[in-house]
């Protein structure tokens, strides 16, 4: 996502694009984690998370999936299994017993964050000094 932002007073247009980009990334960080584990209560193969979260309007690249399957399943979030059906085997991915509580304890924070921060965005500063 590229945003051309105009700001009179500021001469390079292309260094805020840069800090936006960076601060965009990091926000995302977080975030796929989340989208990943929410679309995981059914199993599912990376190929078909790719595609749920883009069609939910969240690209997520397959190198940045895949490293993360394996990270949430090697910390035990994730339960794993192959199926050779099929003329490609594919690895199914299901949120765990652990992956399931710890996504609902996710969830909540989550909506917590969601709030707080609507909340200082709506109020943007209006007590500017600190003072009560």
């Amino acid at each position: 996502m590229a945003y051309t932002i105009i700001n009179p007073g500021v001469d390079n247009v292309t260094d805020i694009n840069e800090h936006l980009d960076k601060l965009l990334l990091e926000l995302r960080r977080g975030t796929i984690t989340l989208a990943v584990l929410s679309q995981l209560s059914e199993p599912q193969y990376g190929y078909s998370l790719v595609t749920m979260l883009g069609e939910k309007g969240m690209q997520v690249e397959p190198g940045t999936l895949y490293p993360l399957l394996r990270r949430l399943e090697k910390q035990g979030l994730l339960d794993s299994k192959w199926d050779t059906d099929e003329a490609r085997p594919r690895k199914y991915y299901l949120l765990s017993k652990t992956g399931k509580e710890v996504y609902d304890l996710l969830i909540e924070e989550w909506r917590s964050m969601v709030a707080t921060l609507n909340q200082a965005i709506e109020s943007k500063g209006d007590n500017i000094n600190g003072d009560d």
